[in-house]
């Protein structure tokens, strides 16, 4: 996922895509974008309810704290906009 947001809508429209299903690397739709600061593409799975924004990978690290921490600060006010994304979670609270 390098960002492209029509690819991703396109995705979006089928349902049969868990966008909740991790792939080989742990990693989800969300976290992956999350990560790679494609803020359009956060913007666009966070617009889904059925979208969890508090899945943590492998490291149990939240997307809140990876934004965080790579200084992502688009994408973490995409975040705190989320009713259920708590902003007190830490890391290893699974």
């Amino acid at each position: 996922m390098r960002g492209h947001e029509g690819v991703v809508k396109l995705l979006l429209e089928r349902k049969d895509v868990d966008l909740n299903h991790p792939d080989e690397n742990d990693q989800t739709p969300l976290r992956s974008a999350v990560v790679g600061g494609h803020e359009g593409v956060v913007k666009l799975l966070l617009e889904r309810e059925d979208v969890d924004p508090n899945l943590q990978d492998g490291d149990d690290r939240t997307l809140l704290g990876c934004a965080a921490v790579d200084g992502r600060e688009g994408i973490v006010k995409l975040l705190l906009v989320r009713k259920d994304v708590d902003p007190n979670r830490q890391d290893g609270e699974g």
